[in-house]
């Protein structure tokens, strides 16, 4: 059985290895090729400062990229009796190389190893996520191009309101996720820092080159002060939680309203047959099972800055044990909202949408402002208008023109989509993913 690291002479009880240890190495799984691409830029450093030899880091270096190899297929394991991912990295490259593997931890600490994993995970899974919400923002832009003329009704306190249209519906969608694009680049931004050399959270007496490792990894700068890069560990995923809520509120109401404008009552749209699922006992059941379990995912991620929150709120400054449960939490919510973003992509462009809605004349109704402004613009004063079409409904004389003339920035005739189009562009641009793939691709030899 491997040894602790940390492990002297006395060994832990078992039970209480079981309880610290909990689902670590199970979590780790989730940073391997990090946590060896971390040590890559950190003896490529080393050998600079005269820690190790050129030969020692070729050796050394050629072993890590096959474990890596191992990793980003997947084959890469935790072995039983190996504490965690750092471990088992270095148990691998002492079979190996001998002592030569035990050189790579100098002027590291695990402390500093799992707060780079953790950032380097996060920025590529935040790169995966801005491209999964980008192909969803030019599936609802296309779609409110498509069904631009195609009106119904607009809802507050879900009674009927005034007219609105799928290009406005679709469109809404789209801007709000301009929104959390940047919301997900400030927290990429926060998250793209090196912590690497703050070791345990005091710095090391070793003359680390932090600038060279930030460089190596592709990182905008550095958490500067030692102290503060081990206060960022918890900061960090709570930002990054943050983000990815706001995303999940979007596709969470966007699957909501699915649902809801799905439902005979409603006829407004018709999900795609293959995304719906039938009933047990009621043979004409098509049910929206995929939004419906959108719809809660989603709301579980809304929570998750709250569980961090909670987590880590009531810590001082210094390493923590507790902030080890965080990583249960965070390191999967990735792949849930993932999921949620590729079905609401394929959803949203094969959703079919009622053109005929306005036809039926309980709608009628929501024209009444259109007839109030048309009566202003003869010179009516607003408010007399406003009480002679409200007379006209209650004594059922009222007469719904159902052409509108919206033209303003915004409305139903103005919408203003490639505009939209050009923030988020802007947005997409502004994260620089380039940067850090170029650095990795440069470090792995690729």
């Amino acid at each position: 059985m491997a040894q602790k690291l940390w492990e002297k002479t006395v060994q832990v009880n078992k039970d209480i290895e079981r309880f610290t240890v909990g689902r670590d190495r199970e979590m780790d799984l989730y940073l391997a090729k990090h946590d060896v691409l971390g040590s890559m830029a950190h003896i490529t450093m080393l050998e600079t400062i005269g820690l190790l030899t050129r030969d020692e880091l070729d050796l050394l270096l050629a072993e890590l990229k096959r474990i890596y190899a191992e990793a980003e297929s997947g084959r890469f394991v935790i072995e039983e009796g190996v504490e965690d991912v750092h471990s088992q990295v270095e148990l691998l490259l002492t079979r190996c190389l001998g002592d030569v593997g035990k050189k790579i931890h100098s002027g590291r600490s695990r402390n500093d190893q799992v707060l780079l994993d953790l950032k380097l995970f996060t920025r590529e899974q935040l790169r995966l996520v801005a491209e999964a919400v980008e192909q969803l923002f030019h599936v609802l832009i296309r779609q409110s191009e498509r069904y631009k003329s195609v009106l119904m009704p607009g809802y507050t306190h879900l009674q009927i309101a005034m007219p609105s249209s799928f290009g406005l519906w679709f469109g809404a969608y789209a801007e709000s996720l301009v929104d959390d694009m940047l919301f997900l680049q400030a927290a990429f931004r926060m998250c793209n820092r090196n912590p690497l050399g703050s070791a345990a959270g005091y710095g090391s007496s070793f003359p680390l080159d932090r600038t060279l490792t930030t460089r190596l990894l592709g990182f905008d700068s550095l958490d500067y002060n030692v102290v503060y890069a081990q206060m960022g560990r918890g900061k960090m995923e709570r930002n990054v939680a943050f983000a990815l809520a706001t995303i999940a509120g979007t596709v969470s109401k966007l699957a909501f309203d699915a649902c809801l404008f799905n439902s005979q009552n409603f006829g407004f749209v018709k999900l795609p047959d293959d995304c719906t699922t039938g009933s047990s006992i009621m043979p004409h059941k098509k049910n929206p099972d995929v939004f419906e379990l959108t719809r809660a995912k989603c709301n579980k991620l809304q929570a998750l800055p709250q569980q961090i929150m909670m987590i880590a709120g009531n810590l001082p400054s210094g390493y923590f044990r507790d902030l080890q449960i965080i990583k249960e939490i965070f390191l999967p919510a990735f792949q849930e909202l993932l999921d949620c973003l590729q079905m609401a992509t394929y959803i949203m462009s094969e959703i079919k949408v009622n053109e005929h809605i306005l036809d039926d004349p309980r709608y009628d109704p929501i024209f009444s402002v259109e007839e109030v402004n048309r009566l202003a613009r003869q010179g009516v004063p607003f408010r007399d208008a406003y009480k002679q079409v409200g007379l006209d409904i209650e004594a059922g004389r009222f007469q719904a023109c159902k052409e509108v003339h919206h033209t303003h920035e915004g409305s139903i005739g103005n919408l203003c989509n490639n505009r939209i189009e050009a923030l988020m562009q802007q947005v997409v641009d502004g994260f620089h993913f380039d940067v850090m793939q170029d650095a990795e691709r440069a470090l792995l030899g690729r």
